[in-house]
């Protein structure tokens, strides 16, 4: 199985139409020659590894902030919040909940951890969507067509230049 990589320009800006490539040779063949350089690259096993190994790291980070760090200091920020920002307060109102929870039935107690489960879980959910849509993955193999397609512009540029007499 190999991984999908995106051959399409990348060109942002409501200025953007697709018949400028076709009317501007110089982007045509710099896109051609981008698309033939990824098709080069797609199956070398360093490259392959890096991006199986980049994109585990990058839906790791993600995971983990979206479920771990997001839940958590929303857990603690709002009560703080409410209590004004004296944790002294904040304790004394969480107290009594907290005592009444211990002194539940199961039943309640279940009830009231499964609530608090699928609260933690919507808003890590909710902080994940977000997260993957601010924060794209970055694809090794299109770093590597970057710097390749920024020396290949480079060496074409160099390549227009009159030669000195």
């Amino acid at each position: 199985m190999s991984p999908q990589i995106s051959d399409s320009p990348s060109i942002s800006g409501s200025a953007f139409q697709p018949s400028a490539i076709e009317q501007n040779p110089a982007a045509a063949a710099y896109w051609a020659r981008r698309r033939q350089f990824l098709k080069d690259i797609r199956n070398v096993p360093e490259l392959r590894r890096r991006y199986w190994r980049a994109l585990a790291i990058y839906a790791l980070r993600r995971v983990l902030w979206s479920f771990g760090f997001f839940p958590l200091f929303i857990a603690f920020w709002v009560p703080l919040v409410m209590a004004s920002f004296n944790p002294v307060v904040m304790v004394a109102e969480l107290l009594p909940s907290l005592q009444t929870f211990v002194n539940a039935n199961p039943e309640v107690q279940a009830n009231t951890i499964s609530t608090l489960m699928i609260a933690w879980l919507s808003v890590g959910f909710f902080f994940l969507v977000f997260d993957f849509v601010l924060t794209p993955f970055k694809s090794p193999y299109q770093y590597e067509a970057d710097v390749y397609m920024r020396s290949w512009e480079r060496q074409h540029n160099l390549d227009q230049l009159p030669d000195k007499v």
